[in-house]
Order: structure tokens, then sequence, then C-alpha cells
């Protein structure tokens, strides 16, 4: 379960704070070796599809695009290229994360990255009163409300995941 400990303030959370937008925090034992939104949501004791990864693409425009889907779908590059408006989409590589949104595999939050991208959220999210992704930091969920999180970062819902 979460740890009860005072945790360290990202980007994200300055962000939020700024804005004045209330947030809950969640903790817990980070896996290197497996840093998936499914393991943080088995050992925050919520179900996979509460807790969001957050996913960076290059489309064909070179302009990059981040989708906040479940922890355990697939991004569906087609739905994610139509809905960024770009013929194909591919995802970053992991070695250009860091230079390009400021956080690492594992650890990226769709607040606070170093420029804004389009976002997009998928539509599944609207499903949950709060959902649960990256603060910035591996270890470390922010709880928001969908639908604040949607407007705070001018991401539209849509439908992002593979059947």
């Amino acid at each position: 379960m979460a740890k009860k400990q005072k945790i360290e303030k990202t980007n994200a959370m300055r962000q939020l704070d700024s804005a004045g937008i209330e947030y809950e925090m969640a903790e817990y034992e980070c896996d290197e070796n497996d840093l998936s939104g499914v393991h943080a949501a088995a050992e925050l004791g919520v179900s996979e599809d509460e807790v969001f990864k957050t996913l960076v693409t290059r489309g064909d425009n070179n302009m990059l695009s981040v989708f906040v889907i479940p922890s355990g779908a697939n991004l569906d590059l087609k739905k994610a290229a139509a809905v960024s408006g770009n013929k194909k989409v591919e995802m970053i590589h992991v070695k250009e994360m860091f230079d390009l949104t400021g956080y690492i595999r594992g650890g990226c939050s769709p607040i606070g990255m170093k420029k804004s991208y389009p976002t997009y959220i998928d539509e599944t999210a609207v499903l949950f009163d709060k959902i649960y992704f990256s603060a910035g930091k591996r270890g470390v969920q922010i709880i928001l409300d969908p639908e604040v999180l949607s407007e705070f970062i001018d991401a539209p819902f849509a439908d992002l995941t593979k059947e």
C-alpha cells in the first residue's frame, strides 16, 4: 500500500499548486525492472484501468504528441495519428525522453513537460471520479478528477487504445 511520508514536490505538483488545483498523491515501491503502470496499480491496490500512463510520440510532421492511456492498454497508433492530425505516429525512443520532456521513463507526467505538446486523454478516463497518473517521479502518482486534468492541460478525450 502507499507509504505515508512527506513526498518531495515535483514540477507537475508545483504547477497544480500554482493553479490552485487540489489533488491527492500516492507513493509506492518502484521496481526498476517493472516501471509499468500495471505494477503501480498493483502496488497501490487499485485497478489498472484507473492508473494512466503517459506516452510520447513523434508524428510524420516531426511534431510530438502526448497520449494518456490506461496502464494496461496499448496505444492504437492509427487512432493516435488521426486524432493528432498525422498520417502516422511512432513512439519516441526512450533515450530521447528526458531531453524532450524533462522526465524519465516510468516517471513521465502529462503535466509540467519542458514544452507544451498537444495532449490527448483516453476517453475511458471519464468513467472514473479520479484517475492516477505519474507525478513526474518514479513511484509517485497524482490522483485527480480526469475532467480537471483535461481542462488544466487542454487535452481532449479521445478513443486512443487498441480493442
